[in-house]
């Protein structure tokens, strides 16, 4: 089986209204959907830049009022994708939830269906900056082209969630991401390639490119891959497309399942099916680490 997927290197820059923050996203919608793609991934917090819009003294609206336009986003995206009857992951919105912010991926299906993925390793900056809280389960999600899970930025920097998610028969991981210097752009685009090494999945990353005039998020350094395993049916470098660094795009790929399932079997190496599972034990409890 074979999936179309694009990633946007979305761009920040100041808006005035949610209008114009809509018609930015149907834009990447309908050019990914000239390319036919099937699925498309919009980046970590894209939706910071809605507090651009300012408030009534021309001052950036702060992390905490990003709530309030969910139920438009919410409505926005789950338009697009009935529209261009794509699965569309929203990136991330910063959502509140019994007084805690939130940083979570949407899903949203052709049929109108949203599923929600929370941030489950919050950086420092996180914490610090906008007090935001960690999601507390991992999930996947079943597709009419396969099963998938959506791990967000410094998620991929961790290995046990990635082979729980493969555990739990993700073929694919979507990775929204939102990196300000290279330091952080490198962590995230090299782990990923480890990550799909070690479990024999792709990995669909982005980020986002351009500066808002928003205290936290004035510099963004992105560039979006779409990656494989590194084995003889995928390319050497494990890496079917790029973006230019940087720049307001598009990348798009095709993902053709059948081959994880053969190099799972019979590729230059097994990792997935060559771990140890009788060694890997918590080293705190003694106990199995439920990865197998």
């Amino acid at each position: 089986m074979k999936l179309r997927v694009s990633a946007i290197q979305y761009h920040m820059h100041d808006i005035r209204s949610f209008d114009d923050f809509a018609k930015q996203c149907e834009h990447y919608v309908r050019n990914a959907q000239e390319y036919e793609s099937e699925f498309v991934l919009f980046p970590e917090l894209f939706t910071t830049q809605l507090m651009s819009i300012g408030n009534e003294q021309g001052k950036a609206l702060d992390i905490t009022a990003l709530p309030a336009f969910t139920e438009q986003y919410k409505e926005l995206f789950t338009k697009l994708a009935k529209e261009s009857n794509m699965h569309i992951i929203g990136g991330t919105h910063i959502i509140e939830r019994g007084g805690s912010l939130y940083n979570v991926a949407h899903l949203f299906y052709p049929d109108g269906k949203i599923e929600e993925q929370a941030k489950l390793h919050i950086t420092p900056f996180e914490i610090e900056g906008w007090n935001m809280a960690a999601g507390e389960e991992l999930r996947v999600f079943d597709t009419a082209k396969g099963r998938i899970a959506i791990l967000t930025c410094y998620d991929i920097e961790f290995p046990e969630i990635v082979r729980m998610a493969k555990a739990k028969g993700a073929d694919v991981i979507f990775c929204p991401s939102c990196t300000d210097d290279r330091h952080g752009f490198h962590r995230v685009r090299y782990t990923s390639h480890a990550r799909a090494i070690e479990n024999q999945v792709y990995v669909v990353l982005t980020g986002t490119v351009g500066s808002i005039s928003v205290d936290l998020m004035r510099a963004n350094f992105g560039q979006a891959a779409i990656i494989s395993p590194n084995d003889i049916p995928f390319p050497p470098q494990g890496l079917l497309a790029e973006g230019e660094l940087n720049h307001d795009m598009l990348v798009t790929a095709d993902l053709d399942l059948s081959l994880l399932y053969e190099v799972r079997e019979k590729g230059s190496v097994t990792t997935w099916r060559d771990r140890r599972t009788d060694l890997y034990v918590d080293w705190e409890s003694g106990e199995k680490d439920g990865l197998s």
